[in-house]
């Protein structure tokens, strides 16, 4: 049993994620018993869900994925430093926890939270029992189908404990507002929220003053604010106003949702920064704001938050502006899973798969359907990206959970709608809002209530809490009804949102041309955005020539798939009142599947990061200064010869030829964008380009035979680029490397490790299907395996895997200690390979 809180100063904080236990069985334990006899050691956070094996017939069904549910309980027992003193509290703080959660202390209840999604925190100071307490997690995820994607069961994000002085900040007590932000000048209006202790008795038997504070005692807030090169650009320090501080206590409790015992004080001070660095997706560049408080000149508490300088406007006409400049937000949708991670994912995982979604082009995501886990926010401050916070995919109505082929009555948050929401939209509001990442509220995902008469009294409730947390932001719902039929949304509806969020905006008959037209034209003072649209999708490595009944409607033949998505992000493109799209979506994720598959296919990265052919679509598009091509599909097709297939290119380049063993099929273009004339009659800033399509990508129907294909794309005259795919011999080799192969000897860093396989000649090859297996040797745990494949029902938690497509994954968990770790990878018949992680 490890001791807490040893750390010194007014504040420690500790991350809580070490050295629990877990059961998952028929008997109900008893809280405040110390035996762990029936439970396993884990390590949080922890997602019981994938340990067990996908089940055509699981309560879960399609839409969860397919696994196991149900209760599962959670036991620690921990030693603190010291007891606490007289004028110390110590907090819990959970960051989200799928779903239910009633916690115990020592036997005597904390509390319960119900929204898997949202974070929670009780003060247990009256709980411990000393030094040697013992704390109890229940989790109830039972309610199935309870989700449209896969949810994950347990303690899925990290846990915290810490502890303050009586006099302390409060949590999301530091409010970074920006009202006036410019490369001229940045004014800042800070907010802070403290926790006073109420006034002593004075003799024996006399009960403290309820709500007031001794105002014998005299409390200080110093703020500093630090530029990104670390140096101090501002300072000031104003006495907290204890005198009105009833009056300023309602303040705190609508601005700040203020729940503690004792009263609050909120304190607002204003700054003004001369030639700010400002943040963009280019340039993130954070501040530091250091918030300290003091009581009697000693210090008792210590904040730092780190925020971006930066305006963020949708115009009805420019679409968005960022920094008072047109930004097209090319964003992806993210479901909140990391494939065999589950949805309890280490933030290396985040990292690597948003790496890859900026070098595809992507500067935006949406966090489709809920509160994000807060890890994910800090690095989309630090790596540049735009996003869209999102707060529910239900309301009052449910929504069935239909994939799967469902034989029971689905569940969902609209059961604890009316006794949550308001709390939980709050809290997302208040830990959110100082990062500059966000730019937008989602109050809601595609909600049944948009076709209700009353439904727009619903969106006016949560866009009315939405601007007392935050006046500053805009707010939309996205909305898959807008001109459906028989049922359209209701325009009542639409009108209370700031900007017209529009899934799936070509579904419905002309729209399908027309996309935005209608709607502007009716609505010309509606700011627009399409905050889900599909993308190209498919499983990677797979070419369907037909559409399949069983697949349905949205499994398109790979020839066909950029077709209708090009159209669309053409016309986004081109249009600057559309302020964006958000590709649904950027990763593969698990649940919304048929049996057998256990996991959708809609990404342009797989499960386990790997880039499918959509990836480099959007590249083409996204990122056009450096010269790229890439060939689909491979070149391994198991197909007669002679049999004509579809070579299909996507490029940025001014024209594309292509080679089958070495005879030319000829040179294409496209053109993106179209330009006309400019400045006086035949003049072009460039000379037209002599186009093949009207599509976003090239395609030559060719007669497959094996050895090679070849593409030579041009600017100008000039060769800028080539990509050549080989028809592969049979398997011989692996190779493996990994994302990051020096690594904190944390206890919580992950390694992943990247499996291809090759012939004899050095190509890769797709067609490769053999079983891999993993030995660690060293200071780590395997802790996950993948193929990126959604049929694939092998356990994700084992040692072995089958390649898929000539790929597979895997995870690595630092143990805690120092050294070298030794990974070794191996199938029969084919020569092996290792690797070396270090952990320091």
């Amino acid at each position: 049993m490890k001791t807490c809180l040893s750390c010194k100063g007014p504040r420690c904080v500790e991350h809580f994620d070490f050295d629990w236990y877990f059961y998952h069985g028929e008997k109900e334990p008893i809280p405040g018993e110390i035996h762990v006899e029936a439970f396993e050691k884990v390590q949080l956070p922890h997602d019981w869900s994938l340990y067990y094996p996908f089940d055509e017939h699981a309560p879960s069904c399609g839409s969860g994925g397919y696994v196991e549910t149900g209760v599962g309980w959670y036991r620690k027992r921990f030693r603190l430093a010291k007891t606490p003193a007289a004028d110390e509290k110590i907090f819990i703080r959970f960051d989200g926890v799928y779903m239910l959660a009633d916690v115990w202390v020592n036997g005597r209840k904390a509390g319960r939270h119900i929204y898997g999604y949202t974070p929670f925190e009780w003060d247990i100071t009256r709980l411990l029992n000393g030094e040697e307490n013992v704390i109890d997690v229940r989790v109830d995820n039972s309610a199935q189908p309870g989700s449209r994607w896969y949810s994950g069961s347990g303690i899925t994000r990290d846990v915290w404990l810490y502890r303050v002085k009586d006099a302390h900040i409060l949590p999301y007590g530091v409010w970074i507002r920006q009202p006036e932000v410019s490369e001229k000048q940045a004014k800042l209006r800070i907010g802070t929220t403290c926790a006073l202790p109420v006034k002593a008795a004075v003799s024996e038997g006399e009960k403290a003053a309820d709500g007031v504070p001794d105002l014998s005692e005299t409390y200080l807030i110093e703020t500093e604010i630090y530029t990104p090169q670390g140096q101090l650009c501002a300072k000031d320090a104003v006495k907290v106003p204890t005198g009105n501080v009833q009056a300023e206590t309602a303040e705190a409790a609508q601005e700040n949702g203020a729940e503690e015992s004792g009263v609050t004080a909120v304190l607002y001070q204003d700054f003004v920064l001369d030639d700010p660095t400002l943040w963009t997706p280019e340039t993130p560049c954070l501040y530091e704001v250091v918030t300290k408080l003091y009581r009697n000149d000693v210090q008792t508490d210590e904040v730092h938050t780190q925020t971006g300088l930066r305006s963020a406007v949708f115009h009805a006409e420019k679409g968005f502006l960022l920094n008072g400049v047109r930004c097209k937000l090319n964003g992806v949708c993210l479901h909140h899973d990391g494939g065999c991670a589950g949805a309890a994912v280490p933030v290396e995982v985040w990292e690597r798969r948003l790496l890859k979604l900026k070098a595809m082009g992507a500067n935006a995501i949406r966090t489709a359907h809920n509160p994000p886990d807060p890890a994910l926010l800090t690095l989309c401050d630090t790596m540049g990206f735009l996003v869209m916070d999102e707060a529910f995919d239900e309301w009052k109505i449910l929504k069935g959970k239909e994939f799967g082929s469902n034989t029971h009555e689905s569940r969902g948050y609209s059961e604890w709608y009316e006794i949550c929401y308001e709390e939980d939209l709050r809290t997302m509001l208040l830990r959110d809002r100082n990062h500059p990442c966000i730019v937008i509220w989602s109050i809601g995902n595609e909600v049944p209530d948009q076709q209700q008469e009353d439904g727009y009294l619903t969106a006016r409730h949560l866009k009315e809490i939405c601007k007392t947390y935050d006046p500053d932001r805009f707010v939309t719902q996205a909305n898959d009804q807008i001109s459906s039929e028989p049922y359209p949304a209701k325009l009542t509806f639409l009108k209370e949102l700031d900007v017209v969020g529009y899934n799936y905006v070509g579904r419905w008959r002309n729209r399908a041309e027309t996309f935005y037209d209608e709607d502007k034209r009716s609505h010309p003072d509606w700011c627009v955005l399409g905050t889900e649209n599909g993308g190209t999708g498919g499983i990677r490595g797979e070419y369907p020539l037909e559409m399949s009944e069983k697949e349905g409607w949205w499994r398109r033949p790979y020839y066909s798939a950029p077709v209708e998505s090009g159209k669309l992000l053409r016309y986004t493109m081109s249009h600057d009142y559309v302020a964006g799209d958000f590709m649904w979506t950027g990763v593969d994720y698990l649940g919304e599947a048929h049996w057998p598959e256990r996991s959708s296919s809609a990404g342009v990265l797989d499960t386990c990061g790997f880039e499918k052919d959509g990836y480099y679509f959007y590249q083409s598009i996204w990122k056009r200064e450096e010269p790229m091509i890439h060939l689909l599909p491979h070149w391994n097709q198991d197909v007669e010869t002679g049999t004509i297939l579809p070579v299909l290119c996507y490029t940025n380049c001014d024209r594309v030829e292509l080679f089958l063993n070495g005879k030319s099929y000829g040179k294409k273009a496209y053109a993106y964008p179209f330009y006309g004339m400019s400045e006086e009659y035949g003049h072009f800033e460039k000379p037209p380009a002599a186009v093949t399509t009207g599509d976003l990508f090239l395609s030559w129907d060719v007669p497959y035979e094996p050895g090679c294909i070849e593409a030579v794309g041009y600017r100008g005259k000039n060769e800028v680029v080539r990509e050549v795919v080989h028809t592969a011999g049979e398997p011989k080799t692996l190779r493996a490397s990994c994302y990051r192969e020096n690594l904190a000897a944390d206890g919580r860093s992950v390694g992943q490790i990247e499996i291809a396989v090759f012939d004899a000649a050095g190509n890769f090859c797709p067609q490769a299907d053999c079983a891999v297996s993993f030995k660690v040797e060293g200071p780590a745990d395997l802790i996950g395996v993948d193929n990126g494949n959604p049929k694939s029902h092998e356990s994700m938690k084992g040692n072995r895997i089958l390649v898929f497509h000539g790929r597979a994954f895997a995870l690595v968990r630092s143990l805690g200690r120092a050294g070298e770790c030794l990974i070794h990878v191996t199938a029969q018949g084919l020569q092996g390979d290792s690797l070396k992680i270090s952990f320091s």
